[in-house]
């Protein structure tokens, strides 16, 4: 039987109203990242869109715990998120990514062997992480707080900054910190006693906690803290975007290096905009550009890389051998290791008043 030709009208126009949907959704990417790092930049965002036509609705996160989260309860919302390769592991292990095609990456190609090959972001044979930047949760400075910037951890400590020092509300970053100040390997503590006891030690030093990077620079903005606990991009960005009197310090002791990277979720619904996506945010034209106008991280990709100048941080100080003997890259974390540094962390905070 032939359909009467208004019903015909009326489903083909569904029809294309429905395919055109589709279309729409899927020129959507969904990003999940930290707010201010890099993927939210509105110069960043058109350059993008203008380039492949993909639309970018960014959403955030506070902690790699809040993303994982986000990408549980949210299965197929996000195309590409951004996630530190030490957490890659459990992201896996809850089957929530799935592997990359970096074929369609030409970028990924630039991408240092050591840091593309990292077993953290490589599972049998396929890739489910693409580096993206590294850096470091060292200290940072008000520099009208110092006449010379300190050169050990034991700063943190010092009586006269009593009341005028932070440190991130993050467990895991503030056990490794605490390995760190006692001597000790962020990724194999043998003596945990000592960790607790050095973290009890600077808790009557502690005037709060922060969370997220505009904490950090509103508290030196306005002159309430003297040294804390911070990211090495953040840092940069702080003095180069805001100009704030801020200083990165690499302690003699050492510091928590961390590699993040782009991976996609399983059920994403516009993969070939995030494998585009991916390729723009390692292109040394947006890495370059990134740097010098906001500040960031060290790139993962040489090409990028080298196209700053000699003398610039990322290259000069970042790039130091001296600096890369006391700088541990941190490695994933079990959930006995977690829960243990949760409860103890916990356990802490309480004493701050």
């Amino acid at each position: 039987m032939r359909m009467p030709k208004i019903l015909a009208v009326l489903a083909a126009t569904a029809t294309f109203t429905s395919a055109l949907a589709l279309a729409v959704q899927a020129d959507e990417l969904h990003v999940l990242n930290w707010k201010g790092y890099g993927a939210d930049e509105p110069w960043a965002v058109e350059a993008f869109e203008k380039a492949t036509g993909h639309k970018v609705v960014n959403d955030f996160f506070n902690s790699e715990q809040e993303m994982l989260t986000k990408i549980r309860t949210n299965p197929g919302l996000y195309d590409v998120v951004m996630i530190n390769a030490a957490f890659n592991d459990q992201a896996m292990g809850e089957k929530l990514l799935q592997p990359i095609d970096v074929s369609k990456i030409p970028n990924a190609a630039n991408i240092s062997a050591e840091k593309a090959g990292s077993p953290m972001l490589n599972h049998d044979g396929k890739v489910f992480g693409v580096p993206w930047v590294w850096g470091l949760t060292a200290l940072a400075i008000n520099d009208k707080a110092f006449d010379t910037p300190p050169t050990s951890i034991g700063v943190m400590w010092d009586e006269a900054r009593k009341g005028r020092v932070v440190i991130r509300d993050d467990a895991v970053e503030a056990i490794q910190f605490g390995a760190i100040a006692s001597g000790q390997n962020i990724n194999d503590i043998k003596d945990m006693e000592a960790v607790k006891a050095k973290l009890t030690s600077l808790i009557p030093q502690i005037r709060t906690f922060w969370s997220s990077e505009n904490d950090w620079n509103q508290m030196v903005a306005s002159n309430q803290i003297d040294v804390g606990t911070y990211w090495s991009g953040s840092a940069d960005r702080a003095k180069t975007h805001f100009k704030l009197p801020v200083s990165l310090v690499i302690p003699e002791e050492g510091a928590v290096a961390w590699l993040d990277a782009w991976s996609i979720p399983v059920g994403a619904k516009n993969v070939a905009g995030a494998e585009a996506f991916i390729n723009y945010m390692i292109d040394p034209g947006f890495y370059v550009e990134w740097v010098t106008k906001v500040g960031a991280p060290v790139s993962a990709n040489d090409k990028a890389l080298a196209g700053l100048p000699e003398d610039s941080f990322n290259r000069k100080v970042m790039g130091d051998p001296a600096v890369a003997k006391r700088i541990q890259f941190q490695a994933p974390v079990t959930d006995a290791q977690r829960e243990q540094y949760l409860a103890l962390w916990q356990e802490l905070k309480v004493n701050v008043k």
